[in-house]
């Protein structure tokens, strides 16, 4: 199998800044979004901070299995699921880090979506509420599980559509990179097939688009610039109130 993709970020229409920071790395395998929050620039350091430590990390460890790794490995895990939870912990702790000695850097943090594909099976680390897709058959569905009080609310409460619509705090994060010094990280296995199409994005989209927008717009575009920049203008005619940013991968014959 053969992956082909493309990303696209912009600013949206609200914000001065944008905070978003996403990795496409061929040679790695290695996918990846985050989005940073914390006001002025420190999302944006947030953000490219997670990036490239867990972009650091994946190269550090791919040829030297022996390096000694900065947590302990779960031996009841694949060694690569291990890489992936490792170097989303390692962010955490130096954005942490750089949040509590550096006063400008006071309070942030970031989401992250980082995703490895190997030749049968794709790991997924996921923390915040930006989110990863994948659609399959014609079938459009989410893989990550938001982090978020909105969606807390929906599971304790089961939210009606119009409950969820009207909610207050939409943009309140349970879980990021940098809040604390440790952080739980989520881990999905999935198992590429020929055709799937995955979607990593920021909330800047999903905040905009629906998931059913999100999935005739994947359709109706063959070519993946085409996929990314439609979604970021479609999420910019909706409203674009926040950064908005999305990697398409495709799995192709080789």
């Amino acid at each position: 199998m053969e992956l082909s993709f493309w990303a696209a970020t912009d600013v949206g229409k609200k914000r001065e800044v944008n905070e978003d920071n996403f990795l496409v790395d061929k040679k790695l395998s290695l996918f990846i979004v985050a989005d940073g929050m914390g006001g002025h620039a420190s999302g944006e350091v947030a953000s490219r901070m997670a990036v490239d430590t867990i972009v650091g990390f994946f190269k550090a460890t791919m040829d030297d299995q022996q390096l000694t790794w900065p947590f302990k490995m779960d031996h009841g895990h694949r060694y690569d699921i291990n890489r992936m939870v490792t170097a989303i912990k390692l962010a955490n702790l130096k954005i942490h880090e750089q949040a509590q000695k550096d006063p400008r850097c006071h309070g942030m943090g970031t989401t992250v979506v980082s995703t490895l594909f190997l030749d049968r099976a794709l790991i997924v680390g996921h923390v915040g509420d930006s989110r990863l897709y994948r659609r399959r058959d014609g079938v459009l569905k989410q893989l990550t599980e938001d982090h978020s009080l909105l969606n807390d609310y929906i599971k304790m409460k089961n939210l009606s559509a119009d409950e969820i619509a009207a909610f207050p705090h939409k943009n309140v994060i349970v879980r990021a990179l940098g809040m604390k010094d440790t952080v739980q990280v989520d881990v999905h296995v999935d198992k590429p097939a020929l055709d799937d199409l995955y979607i990593i994005c920021s909330d800047g989209l999903t905040g905009m688009v629906r998931d059913e927008e999100i999935d005739s717009i994947a359709t109706g575009e063959d070519d993946l610039d085409a996929v990314c920049e439609k979604l970021i203008t479609t999420a910019n005619k909706n409203g674009g109130l926040d950064n908005i940013t999305v990697v398409a991968v495709r799995v192709e014959k080789a």
